[in-house]
């Protein structure tokens, strides 16, 4: 199985029809998840004991999943290896793992992974592009910066939405039109 690479890999994780970006750890082949307690995805895997990690290069799918719950028909349920996993219909390349919380905090679960299927659907050759990497980015800040309003998150996100604007193309700039408005309502609240 080879589809992570050494570092952090940034995928869409789904469980049971839910779906949330998640970097998943790849350190010395060892695999591993943080997740903050009380998301939707750290219940799920806790309670399923696995996880889907899809490989998705839309930002929009990014940013759309990590406030919002995406509508059912675009999943896809399949029984791999005696498990029904749950993985999104429209990605290139998806890789299904078991998952055991193997530590948890007052906020957040350490999760292991051990990866039991994978599959290339479809491959495309992706050049580097500074403006989906910092969408990327500018997600995982605003994922927090929703919660606690810090100000330091926010130039970050500002930071990224330059580079965005800057290196992205159409989708990228669909995707940060879509985040600064999740940012805008959910401040707001």
């Amino acid at each position: 199985m080879g589809l992570l690479t050494e570092g952090i890999n940034e995928v869409i994780a789904t469980t049971d029809c839910n779906a949330a970006p998640m970097g998943i750890i790849n350190r010395g082949g060892s695999l591993h998840m943080v997740l903050f307690r009380g998301s939707h995805t750290a219940r799920n895997i806790a309670r399923e004991r696995s996880v889907v990690a899809n490989f998705v290069f839309d930002p929009v799918v990014y940013v759309r999943t990590a406030f919002e719950d995406l509508p059912e028909e675009n999943f896809v349920r399949e029984e791999v290896d005696g498990r029904i996993i749950c993985r999104l219909r429209d990605v290139e390349a998806w890789a299904a793992f078991a998952a055991d919380v193997e530590r948890s905090s007052t906020e957040a679960i350490i999760v292991r992974l051990i990866p039991f299927h994978e599959e290339v659907l479809r491959l495309r050759l992706h050049p580097v592009n500074r403006g989906f990497a910092s969408i990327v980015d500018a997600t995982v800040h605003a994922t927090r910066y929703v919660r606690n309003h810090d100000p330091w998150l926010g130039r970050l996100i500002e930071h990224h939405a330059g580079l965005v604007r800057k290196c992205g193309g159409q989708r990228e700039w669909e995707a940060l039109d879509l985040l600064e408005r999740y940012i805008a309502d959910l401040t707001r609240e």
